[in-house]
């Protein structure tokens, strides 16, 4: 399709089309009513820089257009942050086609100082892709740069992966070229490849091949002056930046060149489910102290949820190899799982990624391999907290007692909590800590994602069930890490603090406070780096990285 640049129409439309914004259509007066972003002015100073760049129109979507609402949207935005009157709406989005569109768009949000933020695939738990307390901004949504091309020759696999592809985009790609070959990323499929992979990108191969972004050997990223970088334009430090510290705080990366990893024929899922009559405690006592010392190719999590007023503990594992050997290694190493042949499917790596997209719940029964293309399953309206923690020691038999009564006090007051917990180890331990952003290597054990999802509408539900997460949040803290206690990128969680002001004003010594939890030592060096390429912060969030003089 032709696209005609929007300096090729006649500039006498531009008035019209800016004096269009002060009429507001009533499907946009929710949106409207919590920005305060003086519409006219702004839009006037970007128009023009976007016309002499030759930005096609049809690329761009303001609050007035009958089409901004279904580009705003998508299904997995939190409707707790949609629904936050204190967090501001775009007076703008544009969605490049091209990596020039991209170009442009940073050059004219830095030249009229206007606060810019990119959005992948929209899984942002915070919101910070897509709304804002710090001020108008406009979305630079990367959704249509979703390229994915291969180079398999003499053992090189290795591809080029566009930003705006999805996971199950990436994974349906890999299959389609080799049954042989997979990345390590993780089991979401509607998740977009850029943000994932810049803030580290767990998943159910790390413990073989490492996180996603210990797998990239070249990256393509727009800079604070505009500039498409490569890592030998870029250098070392800000490719290691930009390897899990988050690219939101350096500029807009376009693609990623991947490692891809290579895999057996067959691989073997298990699904087991235990509640505490049958032996939970025990289970999950003895899962911990094994899977993330097991076998490099074995993965298992446990999702640990309230059922019928007793918690059940789920245990799912993509293992790397064959049922019999899978059968052997659990009856040696945790037959308290008790797993047999009629728990597990013998698959392969592809069919398995379907498996585990049924969150938080793996469907051993899989699906179709079309699901992984689906960016717009069907959407239930709901809002959700998510926080995390690092563990770095085994919770003790007695202790999970004391947190299976804690969860089953929020199942009575009407908050559905859920942890999914992920062993680390293997050769995700095997990476010096300092290798990449992402530290939680060697001694960290697993991560715990606390989860609580709710349907109600209003503040007054949204209170109830944040309040509740966050007090079993503290309750939990004699069990996971300590100074710092940790969390992983992915989960953003803004409890742990977050930027004030903009520009220089954002304070190193402030965001330290949760700049260590994500990444420990690390965090000085992502700050030096930020000082040396966007130093006048223009790149910035609620949780970005401050530059560090």
């Amino acid at each position: 399709m032709d696209l005609h640049p929007i300096s090729s129409f006649s500039s006498a439309f531009l008035p019209l089309l800016l004096l269009s914004f002060l009429f507001l259509p009533q499907h946009y007066i929710s949106l409207a009513a919590i920005n305060p972003a003086p519409l006219i002015s702004t839009h006037e100073s970007i128009l023009p820089c976007l016309c002499h760049h030759s930005v096609p129109p049809n690329l761009l979507f303001f609050p007035n257009s009958d089409n901004f609402t279904a580009a705003f949207l998508t299904p997995q935005q939190n409707q707790r942050v949609i629904s936050n009157s204190e967090d501001l709406k775009p007076f703008l989005i544009v969605t490049p086609t091209q990596e020039s569109h991209a170009q442009a768009v940073v050059l004219c949000s830095r030249q009229l100082n206007l606060q810019l933020r990119t959005r992948s695939g929209g899984h942002d738990y915070e919101g910070l892709s897509y709304s804002s307390t710090l001020g108008p901004f406009l979305i630079l949504d990367l959704l249509h740069l979703r390229s994915i091309s291969f180079d398999l020759r003499r053992g090189r696999n290795t591809a080029w992966v566009q930003s705006g592809a999805t996971l199950g985009e990436l994974y349906f790609a890999i299959a389609s070229k080799s049954r042989a070959l997979a990345f390590p990323a993780g089991f979401c499929p509607t998740v977009g490849v850029g943000g994932h992979i810049s803030g580290g990108g767990i998943g159910t191969l790390m413990r073989a091949h490492g996180i996603a972004a210990d797998n990239v050997v070249d990256l393509l990223v727009i800079d604070a002056a505009g500039q498409l970088l490569q890592r030998e334009s870029m250098g070392e430090d800000l490719f290691w930046a930009l390897r899990g510290g988050g690219g939101a705080s350096f500029g807009v990366i376009i693609a990623y060149k991947i490692k891809l990893v290579k895999i057996p024929p067959s691989v073997t899922v298990f699904v087991k489910s235990i509640d505490l009559s049958q032996g939970a405690t025990r289970a999950v006592a003895q899962w911990q102290q094994v899977a993330y010392r097991a076998d490099n190719r074995l993965y298992i999590n446990a999702v640990l949820s309230v059922v019928n007023k007793t918690v059940e503990a789920t245990f799912s594992s993509l293992f790397l190899g064959e049922l019999k050997e899978l059968l052997h290694i659990m009856n040696e190493s945790l037959p308290e799982l008790r797993v047999t042949a009629k728990d597990c499917k013998e698959t392969t790596w592809i069919e398995s990624q379907v498996t585990f997209s049924s969150f938080p719940l793996p469907d051993i029964n899989g699906g179709p391999l079309s699901l992984l293309l689906d960016r717009s399953p069907a959407a239930i309206s709901f809002s959700y907290k998510i926080k995390s923690d690092i563990v770095t020691e085994p919770i003790a038999g007695e202790n999970w007692e004391k947190i299976w009564k804690y969860m089953i006090d929020g199942d009575v007051q009407a908050v559905q909590p859920t942890m999914l917990i992920e062993p680390l180890g293997g050769k995700v331990g095997e990476i010096a800590e300092t290798e990449t952003p992402f530290p939680h290597r060697n001694g960290s054990k697993f991560v715990i994602q606390y989860i609580d999802v709710w349907l109600e509408q209003g503040e007054k539900a949204a209170k109830k069930n944040v309040d509740w997460l966050r007090k079993f949040y503290r309750f939990m803290a004699p069990f996971v890490s300590k100074n710092p206690r940790g969390a992983y990128l992915n989960f953003r969680d803004l409890d742990l603090g977050r930027n004030r002001g903009g520009g220089r004003m954002m304070s190193y010594d402030s965001a330290k406070v949760w700049g260590r939890k994500y990444y420990k030592s690390n965090f000085q060096r992502l700050a030096f780096t930020k000082a040396k390429w966007d130093p006048e912060n223009f790149f910035r969030n609620e949780q970005s990285i401050p530059p560090l003089f």
